[in-house]
């Protein structure tokens, strides 16, 4: 049997308002969902894959570096 989330269990484990996910939806964003009669319900097991497929951060993009404040007086100082 599918585990079955409602909107207000969406909003919580994800922290955001009611309001997003029913925005979300009319954008086509966000988790998939199904709609049982009139209800709104999220299978845990797409809420997860949803998750999962999001990016990430946290460095996984190489930045080129700003020269060092060091480096910078260094270069003043030969002009």
């Amino acid at each position: 049997m599918v585990n079955l989330m409602t909107e207000q269990e969406v909003s919580k484990r994800l922290s955001v308002s009611v309001a997003s996910l029913r925005r979300w939806r009319l954008l086509s964003r966000g988790p998939a969902f199904l709609k049982v009669g009139s209800l709104v319900r999220y299978p845990a097991e797409d809420l997860e894959a949803w998750l999962g497929s999001l990016p990430t951060g946290g460095g996984t993009a190489k930045h080129e570096q700003s020269p060092s404040r060091e480096s910078i007086r260094e270069d003043d100082t030969r002009k």
